[in-house]
Formats: C-alpha cells, structure tokens, sequence
C-alpha cells in the first residue's frame, strides 16, 4: 500500500521527450539552434557525447532521474543566455577541447579559420623550428592550434588578463603542448627576446568600437570587456599589433589579424602605413571578412 505521506515519484520521462521540451524552452528564449543546445545540455549531464544522445533518443531511452535534475537549472541558465560553453565548461576549438568560463572570450568557429591562416603561414617557413606568436591569446584557442598542427614549431602566447590567464595555463597544461610558451605580459611589451625571429604573428583582438552595443546577448552580457572592445573605432589593438608584429618578425614574416567584416579595407591602410606589404583581406565560411594578412618587409 502506497504511503499518503511520501512524496510522488518522479515522472518518467524518455531522452526523446527531454530534447523536444528543452528545445522548445530554448526556441522561446531566442537560442539560434535550439535542438542543438538541447543535445548538448543533455549529453553534458549525461556524460557522453551528442551523437549517443541522438542514438538515445532514436531507442526510446529514458532520462535517468538525476540526470533531469542536473538539467533544470543549467536550462534555466541557458534561457536566460548564458553561453552554452559556461554550462558545460568546455569549447570545441578544430581538433581542440577548451576549457573556458567566466573571464575568458569563448572562441568561435569563424576563429578557426584565422587560426588556419596562421598554421598554413607557419608551415610555409622552410625551418625545422619556425616561431610563432599568439597576442592577446585568451582561452589558448590559436596557439594551441598552431602549437598541435605544426609540431616542429615554438610557440610563444601573450596575456594579459589575469582571469583569462587562469584559463590559458589550464588550457596549456591540460592539451600538454610541450612547444608553447605562455607568459603574462602586455602586448606591447611582449616577448623583447625574440625580436626579429619571429615568423608568424597572430591575434584576435578586441576590435569592437566602444560605442558599439553587441546584438547577441551572450556576447553582450558574459563575454570580458577586454575583450571585445578596442578603443573608438575599435583598431587600437590593431595599430599597436602593427607596430609590434614589425619588432617581432623577421622579413617575410606573417602577420594574421582577426577582425569585424566591416573593418579590412581599414586594417589594411593600417598595416601598410606602417610598412607592411602584400596586405590582404580574407572572408570566413559565411563569405564575411574575417581575417587580414600581411607581409613583413
């Protein structure tokens, strides 16, 4: 005989059904891709993977209790958009697992296409340990991509946030790239003992203008202002990487900056002012401009 005084079982609820009531909280919140989040969420407590997820949902699988329970409050978390990647504390990055939270820029996938950018410019340098460096590295998404794909190289990455350095040298430790070095330092001061050798310089700056106000409200509200914003016309940073890129490389050396799709005919008049040469623009996968190069005299 049921005792009147205990509390009622909880509902039992499948995957399927899960996902479905997930996604359509998110939808209403304005999450882009809601059933995507909705897979992430669910494998994040789950502990596996989205495709098991998707697999789970197909067999009629149900949602294990304490699972549902660890759910709730990070879909609440999620409606009131905070980034996924604070959720499940962790941001793919190419072949790269990040670990970022508060304090860190969160890298995005248009990032990666910069970060090629660099790994194709580095691989292009005909030594047997070509050097690298990553201004302003954040989470460690570029350096550490450079630092796996090219494994010949040195790689030398700069912060200077003292929250975001905490997941740097996480992100560094955890990924073991014996060929990065990280230190905390300020761009302009960054690395005086490699004057002159350096190969390829890369960055994603803060290039946001100040008086700019960010539409998506993860970025708006969760990502560090020093991050994003970089001064009235939001190219500070980039004049100050124009200068220090020149300390930095040796003729023929790369610099790759990343910037807003509205900001390349600008950074290009910038970089070749200073004297850099072949400057060019390039368009991510969503065909906007991305990304700037160019080549040190």
């Amino acid at each position: 005989m049921t005792d009147p005084t205990s509390p009622p079982a909880p509902a039992v609820v499948s995957v399927d059904q899960t996902l479905r009531d997930t996604a359509t909280r998110l939808a209403v919140a304005g999450i882009g891709d809601p059933r995507v989040d909705a897979e992430l969420l669910v494998a994040h407590v789950l502990d596996t993977s989205r495709g098991a997820v998707q697999a789970a949902a197909i067999r009629g699988d149900r949602m294990p209790p304490a699972a549902a329970a660890a759910l709730a409050p990070l879909v609440d978390r999620r409606c009131a958009r905070e980034p996924l990647q604070h959720l499940t504390g962790t941001a793919p990055f190419r072949s790269l697992e990040l670990a970022v939270g508060p304090g860190v820029f969160v890298p995005r996938p248009e990032t990666e296409m910069v970060a090629q950018l660099a790994i194709d410019a580095l691989r292009a340098v005909a030594s047997d340990a070509p050097i690298a460096v990553d201004l302003g590295t954040g989470s460690g998404a570029i350096a550490l991509a450079m630092a796996t794909e090219v494994p010949h190289s040195r790689v030398f990455a700069a912060e200077n946030s003292v929250d975001a350095f905490v997941w740097t040298r996480q992100n560094v430790d955890r990924i073991s790239a014996g060929n990065v070095t990280l230190a905390f330092i300020d761009l302009a001061d960054a690395f005086g003992e490699l004057d002159g050798t350096v190969s390829v310089v890369a960055s994603n700056p803060p290039y946001v203008p100040d008086d700019a106000i960010p539409r998506d409200p993860e970025v708006r509200l969760f990502d560090p202002p020093a991050a994003l914003y970089g001064g009235p016309d939001g190219l500070d940073a980039v004049r100050q990487l124009s200068r220090v890129g020149l300390r930095l490389g040796h003729p023929g050396a790369t610099i790759v900056i990343e910037h807003g799709e509205w900001q390349g005919a600008a950074i290009r008049e910038i970089l070749t002012n200073d004297g850099w040469r072949s400057a060019a623009t390039h368009p991510d996968l969503t065909r906007r401009d991305r990304a700037t190069t160019a080549i040190r005299p």
